[in-house]
């Protein structure tokens, strides 16, 4: 008898896009996806649909969880939308064959375009031959960063922009990798070294894997588990910082930025809420760091700042 596991599909505000992936990553579940757009043709679901909204997919195996459990799932997602003031998401589970699951995920998942020079490839397609795109190929399993959400391309935009204006080889931090999307992303547009840190396992596992399958060397990006604590025992001195993870955490770390950049560094940080975009003005200030540039997109914004006038 074959093993099953349990499908659960989320239906919510593209809003609450990162902290349902949390939740499902904290929950055990593995290949995370996202459908953009909610389609009034979807199987098997009884979601009535709105272009307003998003579906996220993910599976864990039927011995890893019970029905409470996944009930006590929906009532998480539910007090996280709440803590925001948003609709409450919906979520719908079913049990499906072993050899269903593998792949039923990733037909969500899709190529695509962001900014001028990047293409992302889901790594079961087989990318194109002739590109005038940097080709980047994906596996993010648990992890976040696929390139759908809107703040993993703000950052991919702006490192378009930092890395073609200075054209000198870079060292770069990117605190909280997950996928690795961003840290492949600034070796394919040219900077040296990248230190890609993640607190989560699961996530620096999962770059590991995404930099063997973009043929990336480990003496290109060097995977940590850790956070900023980590980067300092290195004693690198960074070109630039890319944090692509909730504002709360970027408002507790930002202080030790300081501690490995030099006075003409800059940084990129995202994963914020428009609402909460002067409280990290504030704190980028009061750090004796300059926002050169604010990039927004539906609810999210993108910082790109620097530590001096140059």
């Amino acid at each position: 008898m074959s093993n099953r596991w349990w499908e659960i599909v989320v239906k919510c505000e593209p809003v609450l896009e990162e902290s349902v992936f949390w939740r499902l990553e904290k929950f055990g579940c593995s290949g995370t996806a996202i459908k953009v757009k909610v389609l009034n043709d979807e199987p098997s679901l009884d979601f009535e649909s709105t272009d307003q909204q998003i579906l996220i997919k993910s599976y864990i195996p039927e011995i890893d969880t019970q029905l409470l459990d996944l009930a006590a799932l929906s009532l998480w997602l539910e007090q996280d939308a709440k803590l925001i003031e948003v609709a409450v998401p919906e979520a719908q589970w079913q049990l499906i064959d072993e050899e269903d699951w593998a792949s039923g995920w990733k037909d969500y998942w899709q190529p695509m375009e962001i900014g001028d020079r990047f293409l992302i490839y889901p790594a079961w397609e087989t990318p194109p031959e002739k590109s005038d795109r940097l080709v980047l190929r994906l596996d993010p399993g648990a992890a976040f960063g696929t390139g759908t959400h809107p703040t993993t391309q703000l950052c991919l935009e702006s490192l378009e922009m930092r890395l073609s204006v200075n054209a000198q080889p870079q060292t770069i931090a990117d605190i909280g990798c997950g996928s690795g999307i961003l840290a492949l992303g600034s070796v394919l547009l040219g900077a040296k070294k990248v230190y890609a840190l993640d607190t989560d396992a699961l996530a620096t596992k999962t770059c590991r894997s995404n930099c063997q399958l973009n043929e990336i060397s480990r003496e290109s990006i060097i995977v940590r588990d850790g956070s900023v604590e980590q980067l300092i025992t290195e004693n690198e001195i960074f070109d630039g910082i890319i944090c692509n993870i909730l504002a709360d955490t970027i408002v507790e770390l930002f202080p030790q930025f300081n501690q490995i950049t030099h006075d003409k560094s800059w940084a990129v940080l995202s994963g914020i809420l428009l609402t909460q975009a002067d409280q990290i003005a504030d704190v980028v200030e009061q750090q004796g760091w300059t926002v050169a540039a604010l990039w927004k997109r539906k609810d999210w914004c993108c910082f790109n700042i620097r530590r001096s006038e140059y």
